[in-house]
Formats: structure tokens, C-alpha cells, sequence
């Protein structure tokens, strides 16, 4: 990647134009997205068939979280120096590296050695898997940044909504072809195939062109993890942080699922059942991201996101109260219709209110601050699950106390942690919409938006909010913006 600091040439191209170039950015990174859960599904499948260890796929889980929470600031910071189409292109190319040197780990690892957790094969062949699906999110936080460029204002919030939907076809897919990948290929196989769909993913990426973004926004970010830039940029914004902090409620409860969902799956079906069936539930994910994509998130997107996190809660609390399969599945289907919208909600709120020259840095944040909440529970959970709470709930004292709230099985100390994420999680999003910050972000969005609404009928392009002509990003006088001192 070749820094340039001079200010972005747009190239004027008509509205269906802009959308094609999304339309191949958001198809790409869909595929790239789809390959990394597939290798990261069938990791945690792989590992818990080979150990039958909750505490294996606990922290390897909270691990993968661990890294991207530590990584997204200086994800951020590339971003907001870099063309986004070359920062997709190197995370792409490093991830593809990554793959190779996990696919040369599998196999030069003697006979049933890659297997073993107290071994050093094991855990080189899960860190350099993991860290190749880390960098993969680079472009998560770069295709946000898009569509603040390719996607008129009022049309961002539907934009997200697809984001949704087609990562939500990509986790379908991976459910299906991990859990049948596990069962009737194994993972060295699995390793060849990710490698292969991420080779294709790169060398498509390199055909793509954004005439709009000719170099990068001018900005302040500097050197390579710009933790300070970061949280300036946050805080410019009045009540963005208290936003990140709403997001990061649904990540309390990640962490449970990230150690327990899977493990809790795989007590109740095979292997390639589970897959399956994971699959089917997925579908919710589309659906959802559909739904938003056709109707958007309403005229507060953060009221829209607290209520749908409670909602989440319920259904968190809920969908293991018998252990009845069906329930479950229909509970990950309703989880996975309504979390699209969280996501977006946010991504939307964001793009509106942040300039696109800070915009990386503050998803790198947000992403950084949320990731941060569930590898906090997933590494706590697991050991607890493992130790005490499975064994409690399976026990004569522990299966006749349970027995009223939670019914009979053996999965029912998973099913005790999913309901206490849950309760706790319903209580802080209720107290969310108490707070002066949720009235203070929710205003500054209806000024933002009364602003480019505005900008519109002056036939300004996306992001141009009053009679300059120039992008918020690059008024003059606004110092904020000029290069550190």
C-alpha cells in the first residue's frame, strides 16, 4: 500500500454506477468473509470432536475475539490513510498467506500430533489460522467506509441492511459446508478449500475500480495504530462513544454463545446435523438484513437497535429453556432475523454523524471496544461451565433443582448460563434508553440527517452537508483534520 496524503479526486459517475462498484465490493467481501467462517467453523468443530472440551473451543473462541479486539485500531488507522481498495487487497493477500502456512502446519504435523492441546502443532495450527480470519476483518471495517462513499445518505441505512443479508447467506453456507466438510473430508481438505475460494476472492478484488476515492480523504491519522486519533475521533462527536457502549451490550452475550452455542449444538445432533440445521437457522440472518435493506431502521436507528437487543435477550433466555431441538433452531432463526439490525444500526449512525476521513478509526474502535466483551465472558463461561456448572446441572441435586425452570437433559448447565447472559443483558439495554447520551446521539443523527437531506435538494453528492461544495471531511477551517503537529 502507498501512503498519499493529498485530498480525494472524485470521479462523477451516476447513482446505479456507484451501486455496480458496491454491489462487486459488498459480492466480494462476501466470499471472503464466507471462506473465513468456514475455515474458522470447522476449526471449532474440528476441536471439540477431537477433544470433547468446552474449554478448548472457549478459548480459542475468546481468543479469535482477543486479536481482533487488540488489532482493530490499527485496522482503523489503515483505513483511514489508505485507499480502501488497497487496504481490501492486503488483508486479503495476507489472509491467503496465512491459509497456506496453516494448510504446510496440518500436514508437516507428525501423525495425531496437530491434535493435541498440550502440544505445540495444535496451537501453531489454530494461532495461524486465526490470525489469517482476523486481518480478513480489515475489510469489514473498509467496506463500511464504502458505503459512506458509493451510497446516498438516506439510502445507507438499506445499504447496511444488505451487508447484512449477504453475510448472512455466507454463514449459511459455512454452517452447511463446515459441519459436512468436518464429517466427510476432514480438516485437511478444509484447509485446501478455503485456501482456494480466498485465492479467487484476491484476484477478483484486483479487477475492481473506485473512481471516487482516487486518493485518500486528507486526515490526521498517523503511524500504524493511532490509539489517540482513535479515541479523538470518537469523542468529536457528542454521545458516539455511549453508542459504541449500546453496541457492545450484545457482545456481553457473544461471549457465551462464542464458548457454549456450538458445544450445546453438538449434545443434541451429529455433526453433520448440526451443520445443517445451523444452516437453517442462519437463514434468519438473511432474512433480517433483507428487511432492512427494503425498509431501513425507521427514523432513530439507536432507539431501533436498544429495543432489538432486548428482544435478543429474550430469545437468548428462552431458546434453551427445554432441550428440545426444535426450539433451538427456532431460536437461533428469530436470534439471527432480528441481529442484522443491531449491526446496522450502528454502521448507519456512524456514517451519518463521523467524516469519512475519521470514519476507519472509529469502526476499528467500536469494533476493538466490542470485541473486547466477549472474550471477557467466553474465557470466564467456559471454565465455569467446564468445572462447575455442567457438572452441578448433571448431578442428582443440581438435575432435580433445574428440573422446574429448565426441564430434563443433559445440556441443561449450558442452558442455566444462557439464560443469566440473557436477564443481564435485557436489563442494560432497558437502562440504555434512560440515559442523557441515548437523547443526545439521537438528536445529533436528526440534525446530520436534516443536513444531508438539505445537501440533496442542492444536488450535492453523498457525504456534502452545506453550500461549500466540499465533503464535511475537507472544510476549510476545520483543524481538526490538518496533520499532527
Amino acid at each position: 500500500m502507498t501512503e498519499n496524503r493529498t485530498s480525494p479526486v472524485s470521479e462523477a459517475r451516476s447513482e446505479p454506477s456507484r451501486r455496480r462498484t458496491f454491489v462487486n465490493i459488498l459480492v466480494n467481501t462476501a466470499v471472503a468473509n464466507l471462506t473465513t467462517s468456514y475455515l474458522w467453523f470447522a476449526l471449532t468443530f474440528w476441536i471439540y470432536l477431537e477433544t470433547r472440551n468446552v474449554i478448548a473451543t472457549g478459548v480459542v473462541g475468546g481468543i479469535y475475539m482477543l486479536l481482533l479486539a487488540l488489532s482493530s485500531i490499527s485496522f482503523g488507522t489503515l483505513v483511514d490513510r489508505y485507499r480502501k481498495l488497497a487496504v481490501m487487497r492486503f488483508a486479503g493477500l495476507f489472509t491467503l498467506v496465512m491459509f497456506l502456512l496453516a494448510g504446510a502446519i496440518f500436514v508437516l504435523a507428525p501423525d495425531g500430533q496437530v491434535a493435541r492441546l498440550d502440544g505445540p502443532w495444535f496451537w501453531g495450527f489454530a494461532a495461524v489460522t486465526l490470525i489469517g480470519a482476523v486481518v480478513e476483518n480489515m475489510r469489514n471495517i473498509a467496506l463500511s467506509t464504502t458505503v459512506t462513499i458509493l451510497v446516498e445518505p438516506d439510502r445507507r441505512a438499506n445499504a447496511n441492511g444488505l451487508v447484512g443479508m449477504v453475510q448472512g447467506i455466507a454463514f449459511m453456507v459455512t454452517s452447511v459446508l463446515s459441519g459436512l466438510s468436518i464429517g466427510l473430508l476432514g480438516m485437511g481438505a478444509t484447509v485446501v478449500i478455503a485456501v482456494v475460494l480466498t485465492a479467487l476472492a484476491f484476484g477478483h478484488l484486483l479487477t475492481v475500480r473506485m473512481p471516487e476515492e482516487a486518493a485518500p480523504a486528507p486526515s490526521d491519522a498517523h503511524g500504524g495504530f493511532d490509539l489517540v486519533g482513535s479515541w479523538r475521533a470518537v469523542m468529536a462527536v457528542s454521545g458516539l462513544f455511549a453508542l459504541v457502549l449500546f453496541s457492545t451490550f450484545n457482545n456481553f452475550i457473544g461471549g457465551a454463545y462464542i464458548a457454549l452455542m456450538d458445544p450445546y449444538g453438538l449434545e443434541l445432533f451429529s455433526v453433520e446435523m448440526w451443520g445443517g440445521l445451523f444452516a437453517l437457522g442462519s437463514t434468519g440472518f438473511m432474512v433480517g438484513g433483507a428487511v432492512i435493506g427494503k425498509v431501513g431502521l425507521g427514523s432513530n436507528p439507536l432507539r431501533t437497535m436498544l429495543l432489538v437487543v432486548m428482544v435478543l435477550g429474550l430469545l437468548g433466555a428462552l431458546f434453551t429453556i427445554r432441550e428440545w431441538g426444535w426450539l433451538y433452531i427456532a431460536g437461533i432463526w428469530l436470534y439471527m432475523a432480528l441481529f442484522p439490525a443491531v449491526e446496522a444500526a450502528e454502521q448507519t449512525v456512524i456514517q451519518r454523524v463521523v467524516p469519512l476521513a475519521r470514519q476507519g478509526r472509529v469502526f476499528g474502535f467500536a469494533m476493538a471496544f466490542e470485541s473486547s466483551a466477549a472474550p471477557v465472558t467466553a474465557f470466564v463461561v467456559a471454565p465455569l461451565a467446564e468445572f462447575w456448572i455442567i457438572p452441578y446441572a448433571r448431578s442428582d441435586a443440581g438435575a432435580a433443582a433445574l428440573e422446574p425452570l429448565l426441564g430434563e437433559g443433559t445440556a441443561r448447565g449450558i442452558a442455566l448460563v444462557f439464560l443469566c447472559a440473557s436477564a443481564l443483558m435485557i436489563l442494560a439495554a432497558a437502562l440504555a434508553f434512560l440515559t442523557p447520551v441515548y437523547r443526545r446521539v439521537s438528536a445529533e443523527y436528526a440534525r446530520a440527517a436534516a443536513e444531508d437531506r438539505a445537501a440533496g435538494e442542492r444536488g450535492e453528492a453523498p457525504g456534502m452537508s452545506d453550500g461549500t461544495g466540499l465533503p464535511r471531511e475537507t472544510r476549510a477551517g476545520d483543524e481538526s483534520l490538518e496533520s499532527p503537529r
